[in-house]
C-alpha cells in the first residue's frame, strides 16, 4: 500500500513542480490551524466520532503570471505543497500526518483563494485485529487524503504579511486496497497568517486567447492495480481493466468523453466463492462470472499536461451484484508528448471506493 500511495503523491507533484522550474518566481507561505468535525458519511463510523478533531495546515506557494499559455486561462493559480498534522481526539483513530502536491486557485479579484491538494497520510493507530479492532476506518498505515480549503485570502496587509480564514475539508482513506476501508471526513473552520516573498516581477501576462479545434480522438487505456473485499482478511487481489472511448475537445480547457470497461476483479472471484458457501440462501452459484463490462460517460478538465478526468458509469454485463450497477471514477492524467500518457484514479460507487487504479494510454 505504502508503495503505490507514494507514487500517487509523486505524479502529482512532479506534474506541479515541472513547471517554471527555470525561471525566478515570487512565493508565500502560510500557516493555519483549524477545528472541525468528522463527517458521518456511513453509520458504520459513528463510534468513532466523539470529538472535535483540530491540527496545523501548513502550505508553500508558487505564484504563476502567464508564461505558459494555459495560466491566464485559470486566472493564474499557484503551485504548491502542503503538510497537515490532524490530531483526531480520539484515541481509536490516532494522529494523521500528510503531505500534498496542490494548487491555489482564486477568484473575486482573488480575494477568494480555493486550494486543492492530493498526497499521501501516515496514520498513527491504525486497524489491528487484535489491539485495535475498533478502526474500522484506516485498515493501513499508510492511506491517500486529498483535501479542498475555500478561502478568505489577503496578501500584504502589513508589509509582506497577510491573513487568511475559511473552511476546509480533509479526507483520509485507502481506497480499499487493504480492509476495513470506512474512512473519515472532516470539514473544519481554518484562520491563519500568509507571508509572501516577492523575489520578481508581479505583472499578469495577458495574451490573445487561441481557439483550440480538434476532431473526435480514440483513446485506448490498461488499468491495474491490487484491492481487497470488504471482509476483512480475505487478502488483496489484482485486477485489471481494459477501456476504450471516443473524446471531442471543447475547447482549451475542456473535452466530453463516451466508451467502455471491461473489468477482471479477481476480489470477486474469491467474495463469490465464499458467499456462495457461507450464505447458500443468497443462491450465488460458486461459479458465477466475476467479471463486469461497463459503459460510461464523462468529462476531462486539461490543465497543461496534467488533466483531471470525472467519468459515471453503469454495468451492462452485471452476473454478481456487488454496491450497485452504477459506478464513478475521478482521475488525474499525465501527458507525455501529444498521446501517450498516465493516468491514476479512483473508482467508487458512489461514497463506496473499490479501487485505486494506475494505468497508462494512448490518444490516437
Amino acid at each position: 500500500m505504502s508503495q503505490r500511495v507514494f507514487l500517487l503523491f509523486l505524479f502529482v507533484a512532479g506534474c506541479c513542480f515541472a513547471q517554471e522550474g527555470a525561471t525566478k518566481n515570487n512565493y508565500s507561505f502560510d500557516a493555519n490551524t483549524f477545528y472541525g468535525s468528522i463527517y458521518l458519511h456511513n453509520p458504520d463510523i459513528s463510534h468513532l466520532i466523539t470529538a472535535h478533531p483540530a491540527g496545523l495546515i501548513l502550505g508553500y506557494s508558487r505564484k504563476t503570471y502567464g508564461r505558459e499559455d494555459w495560466q491566464q486561462g485559470y486566472n493564474y493559480p499557484d503551485l504548491g505543497a502542503s503538510f497537515i498534522y490532524q490530531d483526531m481526539v480520539n484515541p481509536t483513530l490516532g494522529k494523521n500526518y500528510s503531505l500534498y502536491a496542490h494548487f491555489n486557485f482564486y477568484f473575486f479579484k482573488r480575494n477568494l483563494q480555493f486550494r486543492i491538494g492530493q498526497g499521501i497520510a501516515y496514520t498513527t493507530n491504525p486497524y489491528d485485529r487484535n489491539t485495535n479492532f475498533r478502526n474500522n476506518a484506516y485498515g493501513s498505515r499508510f492511506l491517500s487524503s486529498s483535501f479542498m480549503m475555500f478561502n478568505y485570502h489577503k496578501e500584504n496587509i502589513y508589509k509582506n504579511l497577510g491573513f487568511k480564514t475559511g473552511i476546509s475539508i480533509i479526507h483520509y482513506s485507502n481506497a480499499n486496497v487493504k480492509a476495513p476501508n470506512t474512512s473519515t471526513n472532516t470539514i473544519a473552520f481554518n484562520a491563519g497568517l500568509v507571508y509572501t516573498l516577492e523575489q520578481a516581477e508581479t505583472e499578469y501576462i495577458r495574451k490573445e486567447k487561441v481557439k483550440i479545434t480538434e476532431p473526435i480522438k480514440y483513446n485506448l487505456v490498461f488499468r491495474g492495480g491490487a484491492n481487497e473485499s470488504d471482509n476483512i482478511g480475505h487478502g488483496q487481489y489484482p485486477f485489471f481493466i481494459f477501456s476504450g472511448y471516443a473524446d471531442k475537445r471543447l475547447g482549451r480547457k475542456s473535452a466530453v468523453q463516451a466508451g467502455a470497461d471491461v473489468f477482471f476483479s479477481n476480489f470477486l472471484k474469491e467474495l463469490i466463492e465464499f458467499q456462495s458457501i457461507a450464505f447458500p440462501e443468497n443462491n450465488i452459484a460458486a461459479g458465477t462470472d466475476y467479471k463486469r463490462v461497463g459503459l460510461f460517460v464523462g468529462h476531462e478538465l486539461f490543465i497543461n499536461k496534467l488533466s483531471i478526468i470525472t467519468q459515471l458509469g453503469y454495468y451492462v454485463y452485471y452476473p454478481f451484484d456487488f454496491e450497485g450497477r452504477v459506478y464513478n471514477r475521478l482521475g488525474l492524467k499525465r501527458y507525455f508528448g501529444d498521446r501517450v500518457f498516465g493516468v491514476i484514479s479512483l473508482k467508487s460507487h458512489g461514497a463506496a471506493a473499490e479501487a485505486v487504479e494506475f494505468g497508462i494510454g494512448v490518444r490516437l
